[in-house]
């Protein structure tokens, strides 16, 4: 049970994370016509943020409790 209610307020904590992720001011910081790797600047950074939100939720769920 203690498990569990650690796990849903990770999951809560996650998706607020992203919720802050993508709003709008972090996301118009990468708003520019730069590329990193031939790839336009906003793409990269909205991938590696769902990549982010994604392993955080792996943790949360997969994190064992002592």
């Amino acid at each position: 049970m203690q498990r569990r209610i650690l796990a849903g307020d990770r999951l809560i904590a996650a998706f607020l994370v992203g919720c802050v992720l993508f709003n709008y001011p972090l996301l118009s910081l990468f708003d520019r016509n730069s590329e990193v790797f031939e790839i336009p600047l906003i793409y990269a950074y909205v991938f590696a943020a769902w990549a982010f939100v994604i392993a955080l939720m792996a943790w949360a769920v997969e994190r064992r409790v002592r």
